[in-house]
């Protein structure tokens, strides 16, 4: 995380393939704080740890949490990859806690593939959130919103 220099001319491209979720979003988190701007592309191809059926059970779990008066009062439940990987970054920012939190959150882009304006700028990847072990042993952020119901 030293080594990046921040500019606000142009956002960080962040390629999320192969990286573990959690460890992802603390350095685009740490990144926002900040002040940098933070486009995350590919987030369908972001790993969650655990095995397919086991995340599949606590996401399904997760769903069935809501209001019992009306859903509007219950937590949103997303089913797009961006939109769950926005959500994850938004809850390691003081977000309700300090208008500094909001402010980091509107500089986060979240895109599903890599959009034509993006696909010219460099790209950087965490070397300490990548995975380690095979890709069998994880979860691809794509295949869990797809059984949860995330239809293109």
């Amino acid at each position: 995380m030293a080594e990046l220099v921040i500019r606000t001319d142009r956002p960080v491209v962040v390629d999320a393939t192969d990286h573990i979720a959690g460890r992802l979003a603390s350095y685009v988190a740490k990144l926002l704080i900040r002040g940098s701007r933070v486009t995350v592309v590919n987030c369908e191809k972001i790993m969650m740890s655990g095995t397919r059926s086991n995340q599949i059970k606590e996401y399904r779990e997760f769903l069935e949490i809501n209001s019992i008066i009306n859903y509007k009062h219950g937590p949103v439940h997303y089913r797009r990859p961006d939109t769950v990987m926005a959500k994850m970054i938004r809850q390691m920012l003081p977000f309700d806690r300090k208008p500094s939190g909001k402010e980091a959150h509107k500089r986060l882009r979240t895109y599903i593939g890599s959009p034509k304006e993006i696909r010219s700028l460099e790209k950087i990847q965490f070397e300490k959130a990548k995975i380690r072990k095979t890709p069998s042993e994880y979860t691809a952020l794509g295949e869990l919103c797809k059984v949860i119901g995330w239809t293109r």
